[in-house]
């Protein structure tokens, strides 16, 4: 009984039936407890599924009134059409509905179990979707990513030649003074050459340290005599665990400026469960991946990854501490034993608005070609 009146809520929560001040007790209820953030994930999906199978039904009665009207007025002779002859008309007036019709039944049937033991939530019906920005499915995309580029700031030489075919991209940060920044490494696979744009649109050539496919973690190091490096780095990277309903915020390339993103941290494991990754409650775009996420302290807690396609405000990010892990993979490389991680987070006491400016230009686009 208990499971009903919560299904019941979140149904209410999801058609927006809710009070204001009741709706107010459930968001904060759906933030600190992950099976409920889950259950409306999960149901606010059946709901829609259930709208799509309902269109469908009107759909094929409205054929099936068209066809009784077209009967009456003489315009076909149904009586004629008996048997195999009857099946294959049908068939053939009505394929394109009843293939449709299949199609949406049996996703249905899949959602309608899903739903059914929801209670002892599933991601196996989950798709996710890697957020990095595949520049060479867009129209035109050696002009319009390469003016992009040199749109940035207009009082720059570009590094790039005209005609360069880009392959990829995303967001990148620096855990390191010298120039070491992390991403993610399916941003990269499709590209030999990388270039780095900081927030003021300066251009820098850089390459690959470290990159490990499996956990979807790369290091690029910038080697360009025009990057000055930096004294310090303003945030922490943060090895603990994060705790669920905990805010957090992002930075990001999903178009030519640097994006901000605030949401919060509603599981502690990723898609299916695993634990290489955290669920977060945001809306991220291509671009986003590799992005660092914040916590209120300024700490990085996790690189941006994936987001889950059919609910949106679902994203997946990796968990920080596999950071540490692969610097410590790096450091066995005896030209890369000096990289060290900012542990300490200088900018805990400030609020968002002041650290996303100390932060900013810390986190780079990224391109490879």
């Amino acid at each position: 009984m208990e499971d009903i009146k919560i299904l019941e809520s979140v149904e209410r929560y999801i058609l927006g039936k809710m009070k204001p001040d009741e709706r107010v007790y459930f968001e904060q209820l759906r933030k600190s407890n992950v099976d409920i953030d889950q259950l409306i994930v999960e149901h606010t999906l059946f709901l829609h599924k259930m709208n799509e199978l309902a269109e469908l039904k009107s759909y094929k009665t409205s054929l099936n009134e068209v066809h009784t009207d077209l009967s009456e007025k003489g315009n076909i002779n149904s009586e004629k059409l008996k048997g195999k002859a009857k099946v294959v008309y049908l068939w053939k007036r009505y394929k394109r509905v009843t293939a449709i019709a299949a199609s949406i039944a049996g996703i249905t049937t899949l959602t309608v179990s899903a739903f059914l033991n929801v209670l002892a939530p599933k991601a196996d019906n989950v798709k996710v979707q890697e957020l990095g920005v595949k520049v060479e499915r867009l129209e035109n995309n050696n002009r319009v990513i390469h003016q992009q580029l040199i749109d940035v700031r207009s009082d720059i030489k570009s590094k790039i030649a005209p005609g360069v075919e880009f392959k990829g991209g995303g967001t990148g940060f620096l855990v390191d003074p010298k120039g070491y920044l992390v991403t993610n490494a399916h941003i990269l696979k499709n590209g030999d050459n990388i270039i780095v744009l900081n927030s003021k649109g300066d251009q820098f050539k850089a390459f690959i340290a470290k990159i490990d496919f499996e956990k979807d973690i790369a290091i690029l190091k910038i080697n360009d005599k025009d990057f000055k490096g930096t004294f310090s780095i303003p945030y922490g990277i943060k090895k603990r665990s994060t705790d669920i309903a905990e805010p957090i915020f992002t930075l990001g390339y999903p178009r030519n400026e640097i994006v901000y993103g605030e949401g919060y941290l509603s599981a502690k494991t990723g898609f299916k469960g695993d634990t290489l990754n955290f669920q977060i409650g945001i809306a991220a775009n291509p671009g986003n991946s590799g992005g660092p996420v914040f916590n209120n302290n300024g700490e990085v807690i996790g690189i941006l990854s994936t987001k889950e396609l059919q609910v949106e405000g679902v994203a997946f990010a990796i968990q920080s501490k596999f950071i540490f892990n692969a610097i410590a993979e790096l450091r066995k490389d005896s030209a890369h034993h000096s990289v060290t991680l900012p542990l300490k987070s200088k900018i805990s006491s400030l609020n968002h608005t002041q650290q996303v400016k100390k932060i900013s230009e810390y986190v780079y686009m990224i391109r490879s070609y």
